[in-house]
């Protein structure tokens, strides 16, 4: 039996024509006398490719359970992240793409929540926010003192994040991982 489009929620992971997915964007509409309608954008756990579907019914769908246990970040090789359980010490591998642009703001020993499906790893949630320092950037241009100006900064995982301009080489920033956005200086 499938689910129905009440019953979708974003964030959640469902089966969806035999394959699994999360749920990254979720709009709930009614139409005079037609049936509510559910228009999603579905995210491949295994590919990373993201779908759009529209549902009008419990049509090829079911919850998936995902079990969540704490996941440490050692190191990438090549086109995989690898992650190792903090309870057993079996390590995962996992597609860069799958994490997408927020794997740029994985550090290594950076702890993480690991979310398995049938005993497979199939995606991480990464914390909201990471510490990271700043490894390159310009100097402020020094009596620029416009607002919401800001230039772009290297931190020590690669990753570019735009900051204010008093930001400088060696400074710890606190990063939104949701938004690859600044968020203070630490």
């Amino acid at each position: 039996m499938g689910l129905s489009v009440s019953e979708i929620r974003r964030g959640m992971s469902l089966l969806y024509d035999g394959e699994l997915y999360e749920v990254v964007e979720y709009e709930h509409s009614k139409r005079g006398r037609s049936g509510a309608v559910g228009k999603t954008k579905l995210k491949h756990l295994k590919t990373g490719k993201v779908l759009a579907v529209t549902f009008k019914g419990a049509e090829n769908t079911a919850s998936a359970f995902l079990e969540s246990r704490e996941l440490q970040y050692l190191y990438h090789d090549g086109d995989n992240l690898i992650f190792m359980d903090n309870e057993s010490f079996d390590q995962f591998p996992l597609s860069k793409e799958v994490l997408g642009p927020q794997g740029e703001f994985l550090a290594e020993g950076n702890n993480v929540v690991g979310c398995y499906y049938k005993s497979e790893l199939v995606k991480v949630d990464l914390p909201n926010f990471v510490e990271l320092k700043v490894t390159q950037t310009e100097p402020g241009v020094k009596g620029d003192t416009v607002s919401n100006v800001e230039k772009p900064a290297t931190v020590e995982t690669g990753a570019i994040v735009n900051v204010p301009l008093f930001v400088k080489e060696g400074d710890t920033l606190k990063i939104d991982t949701r938004t690859g956005t600044y968020v203070e200086r630490l």
